[in-house]
């Protein structure tokens, strides 16, 4: 919805600053919550026949409480925080990127209606799409990095560098910072079904209210994302497969698309195993989207009051100095006299 006419809009940058900075926030207090899902949705349940794990190590988590309980008995503490720092390196860049080009496409596209009108659903689905891509394709080295760190067993953790090394030192080389793009494109439906979902459950729920209270906006982030979970979650599970290390069944050998990933699953689990770690996932993307949403509604309203300070301070001095310098002129100038 838009803002009342006295306020005047937020540039591309300060909405994107305002998202990134919420994002930051929100991801770091449910951070936990990323690693269990990334390790349920990568682990392959076992046979009695399998000769050897199918997965990475020898964990087997038969819940999210269980997954927390041996990830602390097995790494302590800072195990539920592996990867944290490429963490939130990735969700800065990929929400500041998102949430930039979003308001770009957005205005570019009402300033072209002959009379300027609220986008409708497919459109706003549209235009978060363009969005998600944009910055999917700036932003994916971080995640593929992060993913390999979430993932990485005890005694083999590695730092940021190291683990962008280890994948650029890989078989893939340079590319495989990119593994996963294709998952990835596909995936910019997420935020544009979590954002389309946003302003038209806005504009129905509080039409005409420019701004929001906190539990208004986080009970709009929180079901817009439960939306988009439930429908790209095998997706999701795909593209973790993808980024990580391939499964030890697999002798080393990667994933090439995010259909042999889906394959590979349904063939060793079945077909309800695409959904495999929904659970934490929709938990921490309800409380991300959230608190995202909560602390971007609040970071714009201070932007949009600092930069009402900035510009009328700006005025205040402008017109001093044109004070000044008329009172500067009429003391220099000669005076004519009749």
């Amino acid at each position: 919805m838009a803002r009342k006419a006295s306020q005047e809009p937020l540039p591309p940058w300060g909405s994107a600053l305002a998202g990134a900075t919420g994002a930051v926030l929100a991801n770091a207090i449910v951070y936990p919550l990323d690693i269990v899902k990334t390790r349920l949705q990568l682990q392959v349940k076992r046979k009695s026949t399998d000769p050897k794990p199918l997965t990475i190590d020898d964990a087997h988590y038969t819940s999210s409480l269980d997954a927390i309980k041996k990830i602390i008995e097995d790494e302590g503490l800072t195990g539920l925080y592996s990867g944290l720092n490429g963490s939130l390196l990735g969700v800065t860049s990929t929400n500041f990127a998102y949430f930039y080009w979003y308001s770009v496409v957005r205005s570019l596209y009402i300033s072209s209606q002959t009379v300027p009108r609220t986008p409708g659903t497919a459109v706003e689905l549209s235009l978060g799409a363009v969005a998600g891509a944009v910055a999917q394709i700036f932003t994916i080295p971080v995640s593929v990095v992060t993913t390999r760190q979430q993932t990485q067993p005890k005694g083999d953790k590695k730092g940021l560098l190291d683990t962008g090394r280890e994948v650029i030192h890989s078989d893939d080389g340079w590319p495989g910072l990119w593994r996963g793009l294709k998952a990835s494109l596909v995936l910019v439906i997420n935020p544009a079904i979590t954002y389309g979902a946003y302003q038209k459950l806005r504009e129905m729920l509080f039409p005409e209210k420019p701004n929001l209270r906190p539990w208004e906006s986080f009970f709009l982030g929180a079901a817009s994302k439960a939306l988009a979970t439930v429908v790209t979650q095998p997706l999701i599970v795909a593209k973790v497969g993808l980024q990580s290390r391939p499964p030890l069944a697999r002798q080393g050998k990667p994933f090439k698309s995010f259909i042999e990933v889906m394959t590979y699953i349904i063939e060793h689990e079945g077909p309800l195993a695409l959904f495999k770690g929904l659970a934490p996932q929709i938990t921490k993307g309800i409380l991300v989207q959230g608190l995202l949403m909560m602390t971007k509604e609040r970071m714009e309203i201070l932007f949009i009051v600092l930069f009402a300070y900035v510009r009328r301070l700006r005025d205040t001095q402008l017109q001093k100095a044109a004070a000044a310098a008329t009172a500067q002129a009429n003391k220099t100038l000669p005076i004519l006299s009749k």
